[in-house]
């Protein structure tokens, strides 16, 4: 496959589709048998809907057992995902002949808080594009200690960086507006995401998407893309290319179809609504088990109908009727708060959770001080029910809160799911 030319690379696929009005959806695919991977992509390519591509890499080659993948694949074990560095750059090439190029670039997603060796393979397989983050792949998926992922993502980082010389730009997208899927609130995700936009910049990365996942109100959600947008302008400049990317929503997902795919219609109509450029879909058969090929892109064609059924965002500076800058106000806070503890973003962030200024609710890494909570309000509404040490005081929410319970915690699990599942019950328990 030949390295694309910087107006077809990665970022230049999702910029033009953005100016032609066309959301670009993508799946979270990953296969361990070779030929079913190329299928996979085959059939994404094809499919009735602008796309790109997705190898998800498998959970041995994740956490940096690569024995283990090779073990795995020369058994025939079953993986759940592509294994990069047991099947090998020559094979991932030859995995990428004819399907992938300037018309359907390819993104490696991974998971793990130590990415050099990924990054190196992906690189030497042709690939550019890829994600993750110093804070959001070491917080929900490791117990890698924050300071040695930072240390890890900045050499990883400048790897990518450094390939920017054999004629493409390489790409990366920060994982920080996903963090754990869900109950946390909109300004958190906004800033981790910046944050992590600003610790790619620092090691030397122009080509970036900032991430948000859809929660539990279309309106706050709508408020917090604006928010990440205005954000990201002031934040990163004019020197660093980039766009949003939203994820559907990685909670617990509706059980009945019809719920499943109304919830993955709405997140498409957010997307277009709040000016997102990607989205990364979700299947009706997440809620059982990993989706086939063909459930792929029949969530893939949904989406693109939905999208385009809700016409075309111009993103910039989009909030509903009646909403302030509070989730703006509140991001920056963070933002500006974790920037003035060091010049290094990097030695920053680490002290941010040292000191409490990030914090991540109901996240149980040994790193994260694990004092804020959050609640979701009678309107649906994902808010801050103690903010702990961050840089800022919520809006009071119509008086003294009631302490969290675990049935209160469980019942704002499963809003999201009893709401499109048509069984949504009150206003969600704290």
């Amino acid at each position: 496959m030949n390295i694309p030319a910087y107006e077809e690379d990665f970022a230049g696929f999702i910029n033009r589709a953005d100016d032609r009005g066309e959301l670009v959806v993508q799946p979270r695919m990953g296969f361990g048998a070779w030929a079913l991977m190329r299928e996979g992509l085959q059939r994404t390519a094809e499919a009735d809907a602008t796309t790109v591509g997705t190898v998800t890499l498998d959970s041995y080659t994740r956490v940096g057992d690569f024995a283990g993948a090779r073990a795995a694949l020369a058994e025939g074990a079953p993986l759940n995902g592509y294994p990069l560095l047991a099947h090998g750059a020559e094979a991932t090439r030859a995995l990428l002949d004819e399907v992938a190029g300037p018309a359907f670039p390819v993104q490696v997603r991974h998971g793990s808080p130590r990415p050099q060796e990924i990054f190196a393979e992906l690189l030497a397989a042709g690939l550019h594009a890829t994600e993750g983050g110093p804070v959001s792949y070491c917080l929900p998926y490791s117990r890698t200690p924050l300071r040695e992922s930072v240390r890890d993502w900045a050499e990883g980082c400048e790897l990518l960086a450094a390939s920017d010389a054999l004629g493409a730009q390489p790409h990366l997208e920060s994982f920080g507006g996903c963090m754990l899927g869900q109950m946390c609130p909109p300004s958190l995700l906004v800033a981790l995401s910046v944050l992590e936009g600003l610790f790619f910049a620092q090691h030397g990365l122009r080509s970036m998407s900032l991430s948000y996942a859809q929660q539990t109100s279309q309106d706050q959600d709508v408020e917090a893309l604006a928010a990440l947008h205005r954000l990201a302008t002031e934040e990163l400049g004019p020197g660093v290319r980039r766009h949003i990317v939203l994820y559907a929503y990685m909670g617990l997902y509706p059980v009945t179809p019809e719920g499943a795919d109304r919830l993955l219609a709405s997140a498409a109509e957010l997307a277009v609504r709040g000016g997102a450029a990607r989205l990364i879909v979700k299947t009706a058969a997440e809620a059982q088990r990993i989706p086939t090929i063909g459930e792929n892109v029949a969530a893939l064609e949904l989406a693109a109908r939905s999208a385009a059924g809700a016409g075309h965002g111009a993103g910039e500076g989009i909030r509903p009727p009646g909403t302030g800058d509070g989730i703006y106000t509140e991001a920056r806070s963070i933002v500006h708060a974790v920037r003035e503890l060091h010049p290094d973003l990097g030695t920053a962030l680490v002290r941010a959770f040292d000191k409490g200024l990030l914090d991540v609710p109901f996240c149980l890494h040994p790193d994260n001080p694990r004092r804020t909570r959050s609640r979701i309000d009678e309107h649906g509404r994902l808010c801050w029910a103690d903010t702990a040490g961050l840089p800022f005081t919520a809006a009071p929410g119509g008086g003294e809160q009631p302490r969290l319970t675990a049935a209160g915690l469980m019942d704002s699990l499963t809003y999201v799911s009893r709401t499109y599942d048509g069984n949504a019950g009150g206003g969600c328990a704290a």
